[in-house]
């Protein structure tokens, strides 16, 4: 173990990291640029910078080779080489609880302080065990497709991947594990968080389920379309489309389609923040095309997410709260024009913010009429996955 060797080599990447781009991607091209590290290397070095961040805007003025330290014994589980190497005196009581572990480090840290905006949380988060789960590196969900259940549990087990069933179609697997050899992805099985996985539930367990002939469905922020596939598993008689602001997404989005065995779909380019976004292109035989539902995962904060990306905690500003709710109250203002008056708008964010959630859902009902169907918090945290945000809104009378 050349543990002092790799906490100097992290130092020097901390240093040299801005938080302009993903750390991850930062961190590709780094070691690409420096042949010198092999792959157990990386390993050991990556693991070291994202214990740095793990402590969020907790202990900012320490010496940086301090808070790796201290970063490194809270987020080890176990007794581990490095911390031997580097914190003896800390490596016997890796195990304790994060509790007993805060009262033996050099600094004082009360574990609020990762995470200071307890008072604008959304309802029900637990902030004590929300700021301990960013200790915790989150696991690899995958979404088995329908009539997969079986080939894809004997593959990960023919292969000692070991897995935990949240339920038939939903399996939690360690982080790293290696399964694009394995699984035939987004034609047997999806990866999706937990989280998102449940915004599915909320689909299956109301009216969507009953609308007559084939739904109308528009993924409006489709991204690389994981919330389109779902609602495609769910009912492969909805007729689909698709459509986001960047090209290359969308480009992204068709392969992905293809594989996935998903044909008769339409897609087009658009800005959700301008009036009309399906102007012109929406249509059918010169009517503007309404929907039976709007599946609207906006862009948001993020924070929900902020355990797998724990830079983004790091280099926060509070500011960008009230940014992204406004941008958020832009687009679904935008996009209820294309809409069925009995329509169903599905909204959904990976924040842990209010003013993302529930104001902008309050700013629906009192701007539009819709109502909430069902909104639920999916606190992701108490299970290693993310925590996200949905409600199904309508205007239309629900018995």
């Amino acid at each position: 173990m050349h543990a002092h060797s790799y906490l100097k080599s992290a130092v020097q990447i901390l240093n040299a990291y801005k938080g302009d781009v993903p750390f991850a991607a930062f961190l590709k091209k780094y070691f690409q640029q420096s042949k010198k590290y092999g792959s157990k290397d990386r390993k050991h070095v990556s693991h070291l910078c994202y214990c740095y961040f793990r402590l969020g805007k907790a202990l900012m003025d320490i010496p940086v080779e301090e808070r790796i330290l201290t970063g490194l014994f809270l987020c080890s589980g176990l007794a581990n080489e490095m911390l031997e190497e580097l914190r003896p005196e800390w490596n016997n009581k890796a195990g304790s609880s994060v509790s007993e572990k805060l009262f033996l480090i050099n600094y004082p840290l009360p574990i609020m302080d990762l995470f200071p905006w307890k008072e604008e949380l959304s309802d029900g988060i637990d902030n004590e065990k929300f700021c301990e789960s960013f200790f915790i590196q989150p696991d690899l969900f995958l979404r088995i497709r329908p009539g997969n259940e079986n080939t894809i549990k004997t593959k990960l087990a023919d292969h000692g991947i070991k897995f935990s069933e949240f339920s038939s179609t939903c399996l939690a697997l360690p982080n790293a594990a290696k399964i694009e050899n394995i699984i035939e992805l987004d034609t047997e099985a999806v990866v999706q968080d937990y989280a998102s996985q449940q915004t599915g539930s909320i689909l299956q367990g109301t009216q969507f389920g009953q609308i007559s002939g084939r739904p109308k469905v528009w993924d409006c922020c489709a991204g690389s379309g994981g919330k389109s596939l779902m609602a495609y598993d769910i009912d492969p008689g909805i007729e689909l489309t698709v459509s986001d602001v960047r090209e290359s997404i969308l480009v992204n989005l068709r392969k992905r389609f293809a594989k996935a065995g998903i044909r008769n779909y339409k897609s087009f380019l658009t800005d959700l923040t301008r009036p009309n976004p399906g102007r012109g292109i929406l249509s059918d035989n010169h009517q503007t095309l309404n929907f039976d539902l709007v599946i609207c995962d906006v862009p948001c904060t993020g924070s929900g997410t902020w355990s797998r990306t724990p830079e983004q905690l790091y280099y926060f500003d509070h500011k960008r709260i009230g940014q992204y709710a406004s941008l958020q109250k832009k687009i679904v203002s935008n996009i209820i024009q294309g809409m069925k008056s009995n329509g169903f708008l599905l909204y959904i964010t990976c924040s842990v913010f209010k003013e993302e959630n529930e104001e902008v859902v309050a700013f629906i009902k009192n701007n539009f009429g819709y109502r909430p169907v069902r909104m639920e918090l999916l606190k992701g945290y108490e299970k290693k996955a993310d925590t996200m945000f949905a409600a199904l809104l309508t205007k239309k009378s629900i018995a």
